[in-house]
């Protein structure tokens, strides 16, 4: 909800182009397919037996896992044709977090690992082996939304919730194609947050702020639709 709503004050431009990067909870983050899948029930009441809240999350996709050892983020970008840049979006994301992780040393490639979870072409793996991010997109108009997770730490958890979650939703997928950089080369989650801020810095004149009142506002009256 917070990430919709920052989406929406840079569409009315009340808001500049802001990259949000965070610590999220443990939660499973449905799509809306996932939603209208007849196992999501099951899916939600999985995910809460692993210690997993579900919510249903802005961009597309299939089912995602946030928890403290990854890095959720969040790209608003005021747009006045949304529809015209959407693949050259994906490819940005996409090369900005590919190139974070290399200056750690991940071999990172851009594209889909036969059998991930939550699959896309812009996904970011290791080696072509192991998924390490995933990437979906929002467009309103006037602005687009480009977010996802980056998983640093913990991909134990991500197979372990996944599992029963996949499992309910009647998805296939391969568990040994989920990992986290730490598991690839050691690096931790704070490692990870400052590559990904150096990366963004040598790309973008970045300022950093704070949530202000009127956006946390505006959120929590979205936040009902976003809880599954």
């Amino acid at each position: 909800a917070v990430s919709r709503a920052i989406m929406l004050r840079v569409a009315k431009r009340e808001l500049p182009e802001t990259f949000r990067l965070y610590r999220p909870a443990r939660i499973v983050a449905f799509g809306r397919q996932d939603e209208r899948a007849p196992g999501f029930r099951d899916a939600v009441i999985a995910a809460k037996e692993q210690g997993f809240e579900s919510v249903v999350r802005l961009a597309g996709g299939r089912a995602a896992v946030f928890h403290a050892g990854t890095l959720s983020f969040a790209h608003a970008i005021p747009e006045d044709d949304v529809t015209a840049r959407t693949f050259a979006r994906f490819r940005q994301m996409s090369d900005l977090l590919a190139s974070a992780l290399r200056r750690l040393g991940i071999d990172a490639r851009v594209g889909e690992v036969p059998g991930e979870y939550c699959p896309g072409d812009y996904s970011v793996n290791s080696a072509g082996r192991v998924k390490l991010v995933g990437i979906g997109q929002r467009l309103v108009s006037g602005a687009a939304h480009v977010g996802g997770v980056v998983v640093a730490e913990d991909g134990l958890s991500v197979r372990s919730v996944l599992v029963p979650v996949y499992r309910a939703l009647g998805l296939d997928w391969d568990p040994a194609t989920a990992s986290s950089v730490q598991d690839e080369v050691g690096a931790g989650w704070e490692e990870v947050e400052a590559a990904i801020v150096s990366e963004i810095a040598d790309r973008y004149d970045i300022e950093e702020v704070s949530l202000d009142d009127e956006t946390l506002a505006l959120a929590a009256g979205m936040e009902p639709d976003h809880v599954a």
